[in-house]
């Protein structure tokens, strides 16, 4: 084995075709010598075991792996060994333990994206290893310590840090877990019939996978491949390419209604829009260009919905997660209202009106004005938007990374990157941190400098986001929030009054999602929660205080009374089953039930009831039909007894006439069969229909 290599660099090359077809095109001005120490196959010899896995920083993970497994560890090396998958897979998990241990350390975060992604695909194949070697619990709380112990004389940050690491591990694994517990059964029924029919598993499969339980494609192709499948991937890649065009083709709907992008370029050739909205609300301009349907137009008159483009505009068009001005743009005789701004193409504003009043021409000179108040509500978000993400860094920390964010008059949604629910009490912290920040009349300040000299201040950047070279940078209070954003801004934080946070929830694996109110739709809300802890008190006849305790005790005491109300409906079907029996017809020498049992709670009174009824009848042929109302609609259940099914009776096929029927349907195996419909006053009517099968069958 290769512990140490010498490489003599002596030539410089060019045209190089491969590896070793290349043109040597002289001798190096210096040469030089590369050294390369393979440290960990140093490690192995000093150490005197069979192989990099083995050594004292790997090993104790594959021994917790084995003993958390059952299975032994065996240094198979030989694939004829029967121990040497299981060996592999611990070798995976301990290689893959400590590198998700040290980049969490490093400050990466599992995401969709970059490092990330590496992060989240090592987890995941270490947690999937673990489940081959038939562990399905959380496997993380046991490995994680092992590897940060074996590693911690050597990067004591594993250890100092372990508690932020360990919460960004554990939560992606238990994501990961209810990933798999939802769509598991999905592909091992899909894998099931792809073999029976001897096809690949379908693209449209592995998309149904990957958009509705969030299975990534990668895990589908490594369980299929564990499974003897091959995925048609061209097809999901197919799906995955419709998907994405379909999602840019609703954006570029809302960016550019009708028109065709090439009438905006033109547009846009003539220069691109001055956008004076930072320091005023109002302005005269002129007008550039006016499109309806679609295309360029001399003039607009009343009642006809434009696409208007300025010189200069103080209507912020929306971007930044910023919602866009609204207000309206007067001249000449005309009056027009502007609905939306958006910017269809970089750097041209394009304002979605309705002329009000008079015409409109190409070349008018103009007076826009921006609608003040929902421009500072709008502010008044954007800045409380700036301050929920400061407050979730001081509170959680910086791996509380911004995923999006939308804000527009009074309302809030900021999304970060985290992999577990925030309790009631962090809710609170967030909220409390916000509001001392608004009190404290923090300075807003708005700066432009290089993109370069912006980062090394710190300023946070919305991953993926494309910059130009010279930035927006927006603090607060200097350095307690700093980040780039072209989105405009209250001055003092002050201004927003109040923020309330509304909720908190998951937006997708590893992100969550927080919503406020501020200002006066805060103070509204807080309003309107008093009202109906008011109303509440007064309907309870209890303090505020105490008004919890009260709505806790009152709802156990309707749980008890809707399960004594459970029992005595079941016991009135029972006893309603011994006078049923007496009614049973024969239909051509089926003892028959069809009963209509009127309003029930659902499909599970009357399976009882049938069930019941089946029994009863004993082993001649029987059959029973029980339908009632639930909810407004019909519900059917048929059950059939074994001399019945041997007469040609099946429940499915019955239940799937009287479905037809009830406006619905149904289906279930020959001895028990349920189905619906929409129309309750046709019940009678499928009772019958099924007596009658019975009788000509």
């Amino acid at each position: 084995m290769e512990i140490w290599n010498l490489v003599f660099m002596q030539y410089q090359i060019d045209n190089v075709r491969s590896k070793v077809d290349f043109d040597i095109t002289g001798e190096l001005p210096k040469k030089n010598i590369d050294t390369g120490l393979g440290m960990e196959r140093l490690a192995m010899i000093l150490q005197d075991v069979e192989n990099m896995y083995e050594t004292d920083q790997v090993r104790p993970v594959i021994d917790k792996a084995a003993a958390l497994s059952g299975r032994e560890y065996t240094s198979a090396e030989s694939a004829e060994d029967p121990h040497h998958t299981d060996d592999v897979r611990m070798r995976v998990v301990a290689d893959h333990i400590r590198s998700s241990l040290m980049l969490i350390a490093d400050g990466v975060t599992p995401s969709n994206e970059g490092r990330g992604y590496v992060l989240r695909r090592l987890i995941r194949r270490a947690v999937r290893s673990m489940r081959l070697l038939g562990v399905e619990k959380a496997c993380l709380p046991e490995l994680l310590p092992a590897s940060r112990d074996a590693m911690k004389g050597v990067y004591p940050i594993v250890e100092t840090d372990f508690d932020r690491i360990s919460r960004i591990a554990y939560a992606e694994e238990k994501a990961f877990l209810r990933t798999i517990a939802s769509g598991t059964a999905r592909l091992e029924d899909a894998v099931k019939d792809s073999k029976a029919a001897g096809q690949p598993l379908s693209g449209a499969d592995a998309f149904a996978l990957h958009d509705t339980y969030g299975f990534p494609i990668d895990l589908t192709l490594e369980m299929a491949e564990e499974a003897g499948l091959k995925v048609d991937e061209p097809e999901f890649r197919k799906l995955m390419l419709e998907q994405r065009q379909r999602a840019q083709a609703d954006a570029k709907g809302k960016k550019g209604s009708h028109a065709d992008l090439s009438a905006f370029q033109e547009l846009l050739s003539a220069g691109e829009t001055v956008f004076t909205g930072y320091t005023e609300l109002t302005g005269e301009s002129k007008v550039r260009g006016i499109l309806a349907g679609g295309r360029k137009v001399s003039q607009a008159s009343t009642g006809e919905e434009i696409e208007l483009v300025l010189a200069e505009t103080p209507f912020y068009a929306e971007a930044g997660g910023q919602a866009a001005d609204t207000g309206l743009i007067t001249g000449d005789g005309f009056v027009v209202e502007v609905l939306d701004v958006q910017r269809p193409v970089k750097g041209l504003s394009v304002h979605k009106a309705i002329v009000r009043e008079g015409e409109i021409g190409a070349d008018s000179l103009v007076q826009a004005a921006v609608d003040r108040e929902r421009r500072h509500a709008a502010e008044q978000a954007h800045t409380g938007t700036h301050i929920v993400h400061a407050a979730l860094h001081q509170i959680l920390g910086p791996e509380a990374l911004q995923r999006g964010s939308f804000n527009k008059a009074g309302y809030l949604r900021f999304d970060f990157a985290w992999g577990e629910g925030l309790s009631p009490a962090t809710r609170s912290e967030i909220e409390e941190v916000s509001n001392i920040a608004i009190r404290n009349n923090y300075r807003v300040e708005t700066k432009v400098m290089g993109l370069a000299e912006a980062k090394a201040l710190g300023a946070m950047a919305l991953f993926g986001e494309n910059y130009g070279n010279e930035v927006r940078v927006v603090e607060i209070d200097g350095a307690w929030s700093r980040e780039l954003c072209g989105g405009t801004h209250v001055e003092n934080t002050s201004l927003i009054g109040s923020l309330s946070l509304l909720g908190e929830q998951s937006v997708g694996s590893g992100n969550r999602r927080v919503e406020a109110f501020v200002g006066m739709d805060a103070f509204r809300h807080l309003a309107a929660e008093r009202a109906l802890v008011t109303e509440l008190t007064e309907m309870l006849k209890v303090p505020s205080g105490l008004l919890a305790d009260r709505i806790a005790t009152t709802l156990t005491k309707l749980k008890t009374a809707e399960k004594e109300l459970e029992r005595l409906r079941k016991e009135q079907l029972t006893a309603a089953a011994a006078q049923l029996v007496g009614t049973a017809k024969d239909a051509a020498g089926v003892k028959v039930i069809a009963h209509d049992a009127g309003q029930v709670s659902g499909a599970d009174d009357l399976r009882g009831l049938a069930l019941d009824l089946r029994t009863r009848l004993g082993s001649e042929p029987a059959a029973v039909a029980v339908a009632g109302v639930s909810n407004d609609r019909p519900v059917i259940l048929i059950a059939t007894n074994e001399a019945a099914r041997a007469a040609g009776v099946k429940a499915g096929a019955l239940v799937r006439l009287a479905a037809g029927i009830l406006g619905g349907g149904g289906g279930g195996k020959d001895d028990v069969a349920q189905g619906g419909g929409t129309d309750a006053t046709k019940v009678g009517a499928a009772l019958a229909a099924v007596v009658d099968a019975i009788t000509r069958r």
